[in-house]
């Protein structure tokens, strides 16, 4: 045990001190004042539900002053990038490789920020966490997308593989708080994020990555895309007496069966001026495909474009199973996406509803559209369409 003198609550109040009156994270101070911070005996290293933070009373007694430090801060981290509602999603799906992602960040960053002077350090009982200088830049998004990928190379599923961690992320917990509680909590981080910047001098000049982070909300593309698709395409389902039920009445049941009508086409618009590659157009499609297994639309109907519609191509029934390995590219030219309203318009094309894929580069207007449009926008973030929804993707992360 180190540091015998001060108890584990006592060393605990003294990193959080110390972190305060080091200059380079005076930025922290607001958010190290937020939730509840204590030692317990029933938690084997660390944990926090994104507003309270807890510490192992046996493993702070493993760890020497800068050690602990690093630990208070990654915490902190946690709590600063929202890491348990923002990514949320990625725990539901691999939870260990969600935790993965999360410290993959958080690490690298803070082994940068003192590598110098080493008033925090990665040594001792924190060495099994998960660090990796590939990753120096990154968001979780971005590790969880390239892990998965390495996972599913291995033909692994996205848990095995994945290294250790020396605190644990208490998803539940942050499940687990009411709405009331979170924007309480959102409104608490944000004025300590723009107390401290203002403190530290970032605010107006580039600003420090944890704060562009948090000011820069991060969805699940897939997510965002189907419920967009489910909200303007959900189709009318209704029973009828007229048609029974084939499936009770063999057991002498007389049931009404369901009917449901039928949607019109769903769209996708798709910039074939150079910057989608194969891999993005395949992720998008697949995406589509799958989502329009829900809605049961008329068809998939695929337009590439460039300065005018080079392509049509309209996918219906069984059909649309295929369309990823069928589909034709085709254009390459400028970008003008009014030519795509236009079209839709010529053609007369029961559009229910419209997803353009783009970069958001364009050579003219956002065009005068008739049905609703998702924007699809593709590492470009200034890109900001006057009309429908818009949702920015980093390729990385498809």
């Amino acid at each position: 045990m180190l540091n015998q003198t001060l108890t584990a609550e006592q060393r605990l109040d003294k990193a959080v001190v110390d972190i305060m009156a080091n200059p380079k994270y005076v930025a922290l101070a607001g958010v190290l004042m937020i939730g509840k911070r204590s030692v317990v005996d029933n938690i084997p290293t660390a944990c926090t539900n994104g507003k309270d933070e807890m510490y192992g009373r046996d493993f702070v007694d493993q760890l020497n002053d800068a050690e602990l430090r690093f630990l208070v801060l990654h915490e902190v981290y946690h709590k600063l990038y929202r890491h348990l509602t923002t990514w949320a999603w990625m725990w539901k799906e691999y939870p260990q490789m969600a935790n993965a992602a999360c410290d993959y960040v958080i690490n690298v960053k803070i082994c940068d920020d003192n590598t110098t002077d080493r008033f925090a350090t990665m040594t001792g009982a924190l060495k099994i966490g998960c660090y990796d200088e590939k990753y120096r830049g990154w968001d979780s998004a971005e590790v969880y997308a390239d892990l998965k990928k390495q996972a599913e190379e291995r033909g692994g599923s996205g848990g095995p593989g994945q290294p250790g961690s020396f605190d644990e992320h208490d998803w539940e917990g942050a499940e687990e708080l009411t709405e009331q509680e979170r924007v309480a909590l959102d409104r608490e981080l944000d004025e300590a994020l723009r107390q401290g910047a203002l403190a530290a001098g970032k605010m107006g000049s580039g600003g420090d990555r944890a704060f562009e982070e948090l000011l820069t909300p991060q969805v699940n593309w897939r997510e965002a895309l189907r419920d967009f698709v489910q909200t303007t395409c959900a189709g009318k389902d209704y029973s009828t007496w007229k048609r029974p039920n084939r499936r009770f009445i063999g057991s002498g049941y007389y049931m009404p069966s369901g009917i449901s009508e039928q949607i019109g086409e769903i769209v996708v618009a798709i910039d074939t001026s150079g910057s989608i590659g194969d891999r993005e157009l395949s992720v998008m499609l697949s995406e589509i495909k799958s989502i329009a297994d829900s809605v049961h639309p008329e068809a998939i109907r695929l337009l590439y474009w460039d300065t005018k519609v080079c392509a049509d191509e309209r996918y219906e029934g069984t059909e649309m199973d295929t369309l990823v390995q069928s589909t034709k590219p085709a254009g390459g030219g400028g970008t003008m996406v009014e030519c795509v309203p236009e079209y839709i318009q010529a053609q007369g094309v029961k559009a229910q509803c419209v997803i353009v894929l783009t970069d958001g580069y364009l050579g003219g207007s956002w065009g005068n559209w008739h049905h609703p449009v998702m924007w699809v926008v593709l590492d470009n973030e200034r890109a900001d369409p006057p009309n429908g929804k818009t949702l920015h993707v980093k390729a990385r992360n498809m």
